[in-house]
């Protein structure tokens, strides 16, 4: 195992050892503790938040990997939400049953690990060469996909509950905090409602899978554009690339109310990331990334592994579990209540729910309308919009090599359902194929995924919503998706967004008309020319939105 570049590029950030081969706990201390821990409060006379938090911290000292100090106001944190603001019955059961099975699924990591790793490389079979699936830090400019089941996620996540994961290196890593001390300090520190919430969501997760750990798996791909051509795959998009595109704009449909999240139909929805993925999920932060990280907890997950985003990269996430319901937003988030995830499974034991992490330009003013930063927004889109697969064989696998990249659905032959199955982690009714007519196993069979989205980069981040809109429909209509869905949330300045883009459709304009008039528009913007927004702008002056649109119909 010491010989395999994945394994040695996590173990730092992991709490375990590696010695001959063999994965450990690094002190007998550490594996008695939690042994104590896994009997119950009767052996191990753990039984409030406040015992919760000295044997937590008992465990990190045994543990000994330089995991820093305990967060200033943690053990309170821990204390404050399981000895007050949970009802005395949910707490009973929590140390009585969760808090044991919990030390019993960190026990059982350290062979968790093992067998992922021995399964990783086969998890994908393709005509020729592997694919690389294995838990490693996934770095900046690297290509590449991590597979893990549900049960490793959940262990990892008591890692994060526990606050063991070795946190010295993660700052030169460009890699985000995971333990949850902060999470926990936070609540005491400055108490606010949403904070509460926010646990329970977590809590909540715990308790469903003690009750019944999920058998599937969830996948985190590093999207890259390249920087430099030379290669067969994608690089970063020039302006002359969209200005002479000839591909035809998407169809556009419109929700002015309801979340992305819920969009029933499957599609690969937009996350409006952090260039750190999760964002403040585990600090005070409660917007769209963080509620999402908070209602999917197998997404903060990836927070382990994946350095933050650099201009030309994305994140997929694919298979993610929602445990939780919420209502509000911000300040108003509230936890409310169990949430049963009915979507489909797919041939690899992941649901077919996809979220694409995109990070845009912060607080941005009036730069936003300059080339480079428009083009910045685009190529960020289209890079998380992008499938592979429709444009392009993966060239590695092409010429017989590795493959590092999960881009490589027009070479998957193969998968490993009946390994699946002796495994015994996947039921026969649990694999759901796809339609007679069609290979039932390919990798990510996107070509009918539309992309779901919303006001990316506005709100906090400063974006102006109409450029944003229009960047993300050019992006989605390039990377070929068959259509983009479009929630508001009420936004007034999107408005008349359903009129306007039937009227551009009735035009016939390809993805070049549009940009080249998107830019002429940003270069006035910039240049102070013009102060109107650029629906108002683009259509005919004089004309109202509804005068445009009848007009236009009765020329056709």
């Amino acid at each position: 195992m010491e010989d395999r570049e994945d394994v040695r590029s996590i173990i730092p950030f992991l709490p375990l050892v590696l010695r001959s081969s063999t994965l450990s706990w690094p002190s007998a201390a550490a594996e008695e503790a939690l042994e104590a821990l896994s009997k119950g409060p009767e052996l191990s006379h753990v039984d409030s938040g406040q015992l919760m938090a000295v044997a937590i911290s008992d465990i990190r000292n045994s543990v000994g990997l330089s995991s820093g100090p305990f967060a200033r106001f943690a053990a309170e944190g821990y204390a404050l939400f399981f000895d007050e603001l949970m009802p005395r019955n949910d707490s009973d059961r929590w140390f009585r049953e969760i808090l044991p099975s919990l030390a019993t699924l960190l026990l059982k990591l350290p062979s968790l690990l093992e067998t992922h790793w021995k399964k990783a490389d086969s998890f994908f079979d393709v005509k020729r060469g592997r694919v690389v699936t294995g838990l490693r830090l996934l770095e900046q400019q690297e290509a590449g996909i991590v597979v893990l089941s549900q049960e490793l996620i959940g262990a990892l996540l008591a890692c994060s509950l526990f606050s063991l994961f070795p946190i010295p290196e993660r700052g030169s890593k460009h890699l985000p905090m995971i333990n949850f001390d902060k999470f926990f300090a936070n609540l005491h520190e400055k108490y606010r409602e949403k904070q509460e919430d926010k646990i329970k969501c977590i809590v909540h997760y715990f308790e469903r899978i003690c009750s019944s750990m999920p058998k599937g798996f969830v996948s985190f791909e590093r999207k890259v554009l390249l920087l430099e051509s030379g290669s067969s795959a994608m690089s970063y998009p020039t302006a002359d690339f969209w200005s002479e595109s000839i591909v035809p704009l998407c169809p556009v449909e419109v929700h002015t109310s309801g979340f992305i999240e819920d969009h029933s139909k499957e599609s690969l929805k937009v996350d409006f990331a952090n260039k750190y993925i999760g964002g403040g999920a585990l600090k005070k932060g409660c917007v769209q990334e963080e509620i999402l990280f908070m209602i999917y907890p197998e997404l903060i997950s990836g927070m382990l592994f994946l350095p933050a985003m650099a201009e030309n990269e994305a994140i997929e996430m694919v298979g993610a579990e929602r445990f939780s319901n919420y209502t509000g937003y911000s300040s108003s988030f509230r936890f409310s209540g169990d949430c049963v995830d009915k979507t489909d499974i797919d041939c690899f034991g992941r649901r077919r729910t996809r979220f694409i992490a995109i990070d845009a330009l912060r607080r941005p003013g009036k730069k936003q309308y300059e080339l480079q930063f428009v083009l910045r927004e685009i190529n960020k889109a289209f890079c998380g919009f992008r499938d592979e697969s429709r444009h392009a064989k993966c060239a590695t696998l092409s010429e017989g090599n590795d493959c590092h990249s999960a881009s490589v659905e027009d070479c998957i032959i193969d998968a490993p359902a009946a390994a699946l199955e002796l495994e015994g982690k996947l039921e026969d009714k649990d694999v759901r194929h796809s339609k007679a007519g069609t290979h039932p196993l390919i990798l990510n069979q996107e070509q009918h995924v539309g992309i779901v989205t919303g006001n990316w980069g506005c709100g906090a981040y400063g974006g102006d919503p109409e450029l944003k809109t229009v960047i993300q429909w050019l992006a989605a209509s390039q990377a070929l998706r068959p259509s983009l869905t479009y929630y508001t949330f009420g936004l007034e300045a999107l408005q008349n967004l359903a009129k306007v883009s039937e009227w551009i459709l009735m035009q016939k304009w390809t993805v070049g008309d549009l940009w080249n008039m998107l830019l002429e528009y940003s270069s006035q913007r910039s240049k102070e020319g013009t102060r109107l927004g650029f629906f108002s702008w683009l259509l005919p002056s004089g004309v109202d939105n509804d005068a445009v649109i009848s007009n236009s119909m009765g020329a056709t």
